[in-house]
C-alpha cells in the first residue's frame, strides 16, 4: 500500500512558528552525526524515552526494498538499535544479544519525496501493556498496520543509551547513518533532518512537537517546551559552525562525519524548497544526490530530471552549474516523457527551454545558437534561470553569472497560458548542481535572496522573482 499522506506536510504557510535551518545528509558522502559511548559515565535511560525529528525523503532508488536509511542507530559488537527506512517503509527495531528483540515495520509506503514528514518513536517498556512498548507516528497520527510487528518483553533495554559495558566494546550512536565497528558506516539517510528532539524518561504524544494547522488542515512543527532529562538533546541546526551543538540547554553535542557549515539547509518543514523528484521516471535517470539537487549521468544517454513543484502561475528564478556543454536546462510541461535523438536537436545545447507533449512534440529554444550570444561554459560560471508565467504572454530568461545572455532580453513562450511546467534538466556525461535556494553544493561567496528574504542564491533574482518554495508559492503561485 502506498500512501501519499493527506496531512503530509509540504511546508507550513502559517507564520506562527517558524523553522530557519535543516541539516542535508548524503549517503554517498558519509555524512552523518555520532556519539561514541564508552565505558565512562553510565547508562542513559533505556526504558522509557521519545525520539522526534522532521525529515525530507529523497532516496537514490525509487522502491519498497531500496537500501535502508538510517534516522538513528545504535550498535555494538553484537547488538544494534535503529529508526529507519527500509525502502519506502518504516521501521523501528532494537536487536539485542542479551535483551531481546522488538521490532515495528510498516505496511504503509513513504514516497512522497516532495514532502516534508514527522516521526516520533516512543520506547516505554516499562509498560504493563504490551502493545504501547513501542509505538511509531507519522504526520500526528499512530500507525498501527505493520507488516511485522514484534514487542518487547517488558524492561528490556534498549541499546540507544547503552554504554559499553565491557562485554561487547564501546557503542556508537549515530543520526542519519549506522555504523559498527566491526562493519563500519553503512545505511546513510538522503535526505534533510530538522527539529531532532531526544526526551529521556517520557513517553510523550506527537502533539508535544506539532500540531494541526486550522487553514490547511496539514500537520506542522510548533515550538516545543519540553524536560529533556539529563541526556536528552534538541538539534536545530542553526549555527553553521557547530552543527552537532545541543539547543536542550544540557550541552549533549553531537560529532560530525563528513559535515561542513555548507550542508546546513533553509529547506525546512515551515518553507519546502523545490528539488529534483526521484518520482518522475524516465527511460534513462540520472543518479541524484546532494539532498536532490545534484544529478549526475556517465551513460551516452541523455537522462532527464523533473522538479518536485510544478508553476501555473508568479516569477520564478533558479541557478545552476555544469561541468561541461552537455545539459539541457528549462522548463517542461508536465506529466510526459521525453526523446531526444541526433546532434541537430540536443547534442551540446547549453542552455534550452524545453516542452513536449501539450504545446508540440519539440518545441526547443537553444541559447548557444544565438549568434548574438558569447561566453564559457565550465563549473566555475553559474547560470540563472528566471521564469515569467504572469505575463500575457509567458516568459523565459537565462543568465550568465548575474547577468542576461538571452539576446533581445526575455525569451517569449508560446502555449503555455493556464499550464502547469516544471523546472528540468537533462545530462549526458555530464554532471549539473542546482541551486532552488534551499539548499546546493555550490559554493555561494554572495548569499543572495530574493524580495521576501527566501533562498540562497549565488546572485540576486531579478526584480520581482522568486525562490521555489512554499512560502513564495502560497503568494503568487
Amino acid at each position: 500500500m502506498e500512501v501519499l499522506q493527506r496531512t503530509a506536510n509540504r511546508g507550513s504557510i502559517s507564520t506562527g512558528y517558524d523553522i530557519d535551518n535543516s541539516l542535508k545528509l548524503n549517503s554517498a558522502s558519509s555524512e552523518y552525526l555520532y556519539i561514541t559511548r564508552d565505558a565512562s559515565g553510565s547508562d542513559w535511560n533505556r526504558l522509557l524515552w521519545t525520539a522526534s525529528m522532521w525529515v525530507k525523503h529523497i532516496p537514490t532508488e525509487d522502491s519498497a526494498t531500496a537500501p535502508k536509511e538510517r534516522l538513528f542507530g545504535a550498535a555494538d559488537a553484537n547488538s544494534d538499535f535503529d529508526i529507519r527506512f527500509r525502502g519506502q517503509p518504516i521501521g523501528f527495531r532494537n536487536n539485542s544479544d542479551v535483551d531481546g528483540v522488538g521490532e515495528l515495520r510498516t505496511n504503509a509506503l513513504y514516497r512522497d519525496y516532495s514532502a516534508w514528514m514527522h516521526i516520533v518513536a516512543v520506547w516505554d517498556t516499562a509498560n504493563g501493556t504490551a502493545g504501547n512498548r513501542m509505538r511509531l507516528y507519522v504526520n500526528g497520527e499512530e500507525v498501527t498496520s505493520f507488516s511485522t510487528d514484534t514487542q518487547p518483553s517488558q524492561n528490556e533495554k534498549s541499546i540507544w543509551g547503552k554504554k559499553n559495558d565491557g562485554t561487547d566494546g564501546n557503542v556508537a550512536h549515530t543520526i542519519g547513518a549506522y555504523y559498527n565497528y566491526s562493519s563500519g558506516f553503512a545505511q546513510g539517510l538522503n535526505g534533510y533532518l530538522a527539529e531532532v528532539h531526544w526526551v529521556e524518561g517520557a513517553a510523550l504524544a506527537p502533539t508535544e512537537f506539532g500540531e494541526v494547522d486550522e487553514d490547511s488542515g496539514i500537520w506542522k512543527p510548533k515550538e516545543v517546551d519540553v524536560t529533556y532529562g539529563t541526556n536528552g538533546f534538541y538539534l536545530k541546526f542553526d549555527d553553521s559552525s557547530a552543527l552537532g551543538a545541543d539547543s536542550s540547554g544540557n550541552s549533549n553535542n553531537w560529532s560530525l562525519n563528513n559535515i561542513a557549515a555548507a550542508d546546513q539547509a533553509t529547506d525546512t518543514p515551515t518553507n519546502n524548497f523545490c528539488t529534483w523528484n526521484p518520482l518522475w521516471r524516465y527511460a534513462t535517470q540520472p543518479t541524484m544526490t546532494d539532498g536532490a539537487t545534484k544529478t549526475l549521468n556517465s551513460s551516452s544517454d541523455w537522462a532527464g530530471a523533473k522538479a518536485t513543484f510544478g508553476l501555473t502561475n508568479g516569477k520564478w528564478y533558479w541557478e545552476y552549474k555544469a561541468l561541461n556543454y552537455n545539459s539541457l536546462n528549462g522548463i517542461q510541461t508536465a506529466n510526459e516523457g521525453y526523446t531526444i535523438s541526433g546532434n541537430a536537436q540536443a547534442v551540446k545545447q547549453t542552455m534550452a527551454l524545453f516542452l513536449q507533449g501539450e504545446v508540440e512534440a519539440y518545441d526547443f529554444i537553444s541559447v548557444r545558437d544565438d549568434t548574438n550570444v558569447t561566453f564559457t561554459f565550465d563549473a566555475a560560471h553559474t547560470f540563472g534561470i528566471a521564469l515569467d508565467m504572469d505575463s500575457s504572454t509567458q516568459t523565459i530568461s537565462f543568465y550568465q553569472n548575474g547577468s542576461l545572455i538571452t539576446s533581445g532580453g526575455n525569451i517569449n513562450i508560446d502555449g503555455l497560458a493556464n499550464r502547469t511546467v516544471f523546472p528540468f534538466s537533462s545530462v549526458l556525461n555530464n554532471t549539473v548542481t542546482v541551486n532552488f535556494g534551499g539548499y546546493t553544493s555550490n559554493s555561494i561567496s554572495s548569499a543572495a535572496s530574493d524580495a521576501n528574504g527566501y533562498g540562497t542564491f549565488e546572485f540576486a533574482p531579478p526584480s520581482g522573482y522568486y525562490a521555489i518554495c512554499s512560502k513564495n508559492l502560497a503568494e503568487y503561485g
